[in-house]
């Protein structure tokens, strides 16, 4: 009897990277088979599986034991009746916080040195003065969600002298780089959190708590002028109470890499808001190699560490939709 588990891989891997996976579990039977091109049989045949694979093709997988995500966010697989019970589910935290800070890092410098007008000028061939702008050093910074993305994002700010302030869902033991470590209640029990803060940057993922938790009164509380940055997910803010608060001066920017709705229609009156960036959920992804080399990294840990029967890193809880 063949007690070799079959593992389904998904990922655009090349040699070097089979070799690691192959190496992690030596007992393993691998096939490789682009995610786009994968079958309902061969999901359901599969033992365990690497890479994001169609939702659908998940339902009433028996034989599944262990699927490794390759992205942080797990919102369509904790969907009841999606994720067959028996199994765990693993995501990628940890690979796209380098890609995703410096994403956010680069345009809050955009917005905050005027570089997006000075764009504009460029294109209708105008030499002019914007005027005064803003540095990061002495701003006050506040980061919604401390997750991998979020810290790295941080430790950003403070490294580059700004005044950091978290705030995250479960108390903890404040990191050096922040100067106040919150809950996310606190957000709407001291005004001065946002009232304060000159950059507000969003990385939280999809749940019921987050969706439009920065709606129109959220918005309202936040210091005029402020600049927002969402990376994490498009339904954390209210879309149209964003584009009141741009269109009226009250926000001085916003950049994101993620909208509600999204794919953004051609001709959403988003597009032309004022003071905003706008990137097409691509902050991720694997623009940058060395993400896919993380997320390579998680797998084969986490296939070493099936081989041996110990805990999988990354484990999803389905109620939160976090890592455990």
């Amino acid at each position: 009897m063949d007690t070799k588990n079959r593992i389904l891989v998904v990922l655009p891997v090349q040699d070097s990277h089979k070799e690691k996976l192959e190496s992690s579990a030596p007992s393993g039977c691998f096939s490789y088979i682009p995610a786009d091109q994968v079958t309902k049989e061969q999901v359901q045949e599969a033992n365990i599986i690497i890479g994001n694979v169609p939702p659908a093709l998940l339902q009433g997988s028996t034989n599944l034991k262990w699927m490794q995500l390759n992205s942080a966010g797990t919102d369509p697989y904790i969907q009841p009746g999606v994720f067959p019970s028996q199994a765990i589910l693993t995501n990628a935290t940890g690979a796209y916080g380098l890609a995703i800070s410096e994403h956010m890092l680069a345009q809050l410098l955009m917005l905050i040195k005027k570089l997006n007008l000075y764009y504009e000028d460029q294109k209708n061939h105008l030499w002019g003065d914007r005027g005064n702008v803003t540095s990061i050093w002495n701003s006050n910074t506040l980061v919604v969600g401390l997750g991998n993305l979020g810290s790295e994002f941080a430790r950003k700010m403070h490294a580059l002298g700004s005044h950091v302030t978290g705030v995250k869902r479960t108390p903890g033991e404040k990191p050096d780089y922040l100067e106040g470590l919150y809950q996310m209640k606190d957000l709407t029990e001291k005004p001065e959190l946002l009232g304060n803060a000159d950059i507000v940057a969003l990385t939280l993922p999809s749940t019921k708590e987050t969706i439009h938790l920065f709606d129109r009164e959220m918005l309202a509380r936040m210091k005029p002028g402020a600049i927002l940055l969402n990376a994490g997910r498009g339904n954390a803010v209210d879309t149209e109470a964003l584009m009141e608060a741009l269109n009226s001066g009250a926000l001085g920017g916003a950049a994101l890499d993620v909208t509600d709705p999204e794919p953004l229609p051609a001709d959403h009156p988003l597009w032309d808001t004022d003071n905003l960036l706008i990137t097409p959920h691509i902050s991720g992804m694997y623009h940058l190699p060395e993400t896919f080399e993380r997320i390579l990294s998680i797998a084969a840990d986490n296939l070493r560490r099936f081989e041996a029967g110990q805990q999988l890193c990354n484990e999803v809880n389905f109620e939160t939709g976090y890592r455990k």
